[in-house]
């Protein structure tokens, strides 16, 4: 089993910033691929970004490419997501993801709303 926490979320104005983190604990052996994922409210989640087990790989959605940046600690399982530029378009709720061993986890998820 592994379990994800997420924090960070909040609210913002158009144009912030903020910085979400994750981290996973569980029986984890060795490094994870781990992803942040969203859901605003009526739409289906959608992939924002990801990163592979040793962290040279990085992956992101269109609609964020050049405002966010994932990173990860692979000593700690935590992965971040740093998110500038901040629209309306991007509040939602924000899900940190991994697949382990043919089994996808998911945290809670954090809220973030950017409204002015």
């Amino acid at each position: 089993q592994v379990q994800l926490v997420e924090s960070g979320g909040g609210s913002v104005q158009p144009g912030g910033s903020l910085n979400l983190s994750c981290v996973a604990s569980g029986s984890i052996s060795g490094r994870i691929a781990m992803a942040w994922y969203r859901q605003a409210p009526g739409q289906q989640r959608e992939l924002v970004a990801s990163i592979s087990s040793t962290g040279r790989s990085t992956n992101y959605a269109d609609s964020v490419k050049g405002r966010f940046t994932i990173s990860g600690d692979n000593t700690k399982n935590m992965v971040y997501l740093q998110m500038n530029s901040l629209k309306p378009e991007d509040t939602a709720v924000y899900y940190c993801n991994t697949r382990y061993r043919l089994a996808d986890y998911w945290g809670q998820g954090t809220q973030v709303t950017v409204s002015s």
